[in-house]
C-alpha cells in the first residue's frame, strides 16, 4: 500500500463483508504502520486498521540518531526516512551558558505525522489500510475474528495490537495497565524562529537545566522541515502554573527557565503551536493471549526525555516481524507457546528493562538534590566537559580510547 494504495472507508454497504489476512494490525501510528511493512514486503497478506486516514499532526517522536538509525536500515526504511527528514551531524550541548560539549554523529528532525506516512508508502499496495474501528477481538485459536464498527468483520491468524496506550480494546480482552510512576514526566513541542529571518548559529543545540527546582531535563533544538523544532523535557508537577506560562507565554518562560539560552537564541518567537503531553510511565498485565501480541506503547510506555522510545519500538517490531511472526505463520496453531517466544525475546526484555532504567535516571539526575545525587550530577557534566576540552587539544582521541575500552 503506497501513499495512494488501497484504502477501505467503512461504508454501510459493506456491512457483512469479511476481509481475511494473516495478520491483522490494529492501530496506524508508527509502530503499526512498520510492522505492516515489514510483513507486508515478506509476503504475508496484512490488514492495517486505524480510524483515520491520516496520522493527525500531533507531538510525539520528532528526531532519531545513532542506534535507532542502524535499526531502520536494517528494516529497510533508512532511505525513505531521508526523503521526509532534515538531517543534522553535530549538537551544541549547553548547561548555565557554558558548552559541556560537542555531540558529532548523524541524527533526523521530522514530524511525526510525515514519519508515519513515510512507514505507511513503504506497505505494498497488495495489502488494504482499512478506516475503522475494532470493536471486538475473539479466537484464540489458529484464527482470530475482529468485529468492526461499521459491521464489518476480519479474520487472520494473528493479530498486532499497535494501539499506543489507548486501553478500551486491552481492556476488553482482559489486558490491563499498571502504573509504574504515574505523572513521570511532561514534554513540550513547538516550533521558533529568529525575529529577523535569519538562521540561528548552531546546527542543533541541547540546554540542560540549571536548578534542580525547576524540574529541567532539556531542551533540545533540531532542524525539522518546519523550521528550529524545540522539545522541552521537565519532571514537574503537571498542574503547576508553569505549564499554562509555557503555552501561552513559551519566549518569556524558556529564558526565565533557561537563561543561559539567550546569547545562542538572540531575539526569537514561537511561530506555531505550543503542544504538551504528560507521561506516565506503565506496563500491561494480562497480555499473555493466544493470536494475539502488543508493541511498543500498548505494551510498555517510555520517559520521552530518556529517548528510548523508537528504539524500543524498533527492537518489537524488528523481532516481531522478521525473526516471530513467519516462523509462526509457517506452522499450524497461534497458541501461547508461540506467543511467550517474543515476549521472552532478550532483546525485546533488554531494551523493555534499559529504557525503564534511563526513565528512573534522567528524573534523578535532574530532579533529586540529595547530596548524593548533587555530587552525581556535578561529575556527569564535569567529565563531559573534561572530555570535550581533550578531544579539541587531540581530536579523535577520546574516540579511540573508547574503541578500545569495547574491544
Amino acid at each position: 500500500m503506497t501513499a495512494d494504495g488501497t484504502v477501505t472507508e467503512p461504508i454501510d454497504t459493506a456491512g457483512t463483508s469479511t476481509t481475511i489476512a494473516d495478520v491483522a494490525i490494529v492501530g496506524g501510528g508508527l509502530a503499526g504502520s512498520l510492522a505492516a511493512a515489514v510483513l507486508a514486503r515478506a509476503g504475508h497478506r496484512i490488514v492495517l486498521i486505524e480510524k483515520r486516514a491520516g496520522h493527525p499532526d500531533e507531538f510525539r517522536v520528532e528526531k532519531i540518531g545513532g542506534h535507532q538509525l542502524e535499526l531502520l536500515r536494517k528494516l529497510g526504511f533508512f532511505s525513505a526516512l531521508e526523503d521526509v527528514a532534515c538531517r543534522y551531524d553535530q549538537v551544541l550541548n549547553i548547561r548555565e551558558g557554558k558548552v559541556v560539549d560537542v555531540s558529532v554523529g548523524q541524527a533526523y528532525g521530522f514530524s511525526y505525522a510525515d514519519l508515519v506516512a513515510m512507514a505507511r508508502s513503504q506497505i505494498p499496495a497488495s495489502s488494504s489500510l482499512v478506516v475503522d474501528e475494532v470493536t471486538a477481538i475473539s479466537g484464540g485459536g489458529d484464527v482470530q475474528h475482529l468485529e468492526l464498527a461499521s459491521g464489518r468483520r476480519v479474520t487472520a491468524r494473528l493479530v498486532v495490537l499497535a494501539t499506543g496506550m489507548a486501553a478500551a480494546l486491552g481492556y476488553k480482552l482482559g489486558i490491563k495497565r499498571r502504573i509504574l510512576a504515574e505523572r513521570h514526566s511532561v514534554s513540550f513541542g513547538f516550533t521558533i524562529a529568529r525575529q529577523d529571518g535569519r538562521p540561528f548559529d548552531f546546527e542543533a543545540l541541547t540546554c540542560y537545566g540549571e536548578r534542580t527546582a525547576d524540574g529541567i531535563d532539556y531542551l533540545s533544538l533540531f532542524p525539522a522541515r518546519a523550521g528550529m523544532r524545540a522539545n522541552l523535557f521537565m519532571f514537574r508537577d503537571p498542574t503547576d502554573p508553569i505549564m499554562r506560562e509555557l503555552r501561552r507565554e513559551p519566549e518569556a518562560t524558556v529564558l526565565r527557565l533557561l537563561p543561559g539560552l539567550r546569547t545562542y537564541l538572540g531575539d526569537f518567537r514561537v511561530i506555531d503551536r505550543v503542544q504538551n503531553w504528560v507521561m506516565d510511565l506503565t506496563v500491561v498485565e494480562g497480555h499473555l493471549q493466544p493470536g494475539i501480541v502488543l508493541i511498543g506503547d500498548a505494551f510498555q510506555t517510555n520517559c520521552p526525555a530518556a529517548g528510548t522510545g523508537v528504539a524500543r519500538l524498533l527492537v518489537d517490531v524488528d523481532r516481531l516481524c522478521t525473526e516471530y511472526a513467519p516462523k509462526w505463520l509457517a506452522t499450524p496453531g497461534m497458541g501461547l507457546e508461540k506467543i511467550s517466544q517474543f515476549y521472552s525475546d532478550r532483546d525485546k526484555i533488554a531494551a523493555d528493562q534499559q529504557s525503564l532504567k534511563l526513565a528512573r535516571f534522567r528524573q534523578a539526575l535532574t530532579s533529586r538534590d540529595d547530596i548524593g545525587w548533587d555530587v552525581r550530577r556535578r561529575l556527569h557534566f564535569l567529565r563531559r566537559s573534561l572530555a570535550h576540552r581533550v578531544d579539541q587539544m587531540h581530536p579523535g582521541w577520546i574516540g579511540r580510547v573508547r574503541g578500545v575500552l569495547r574491544a
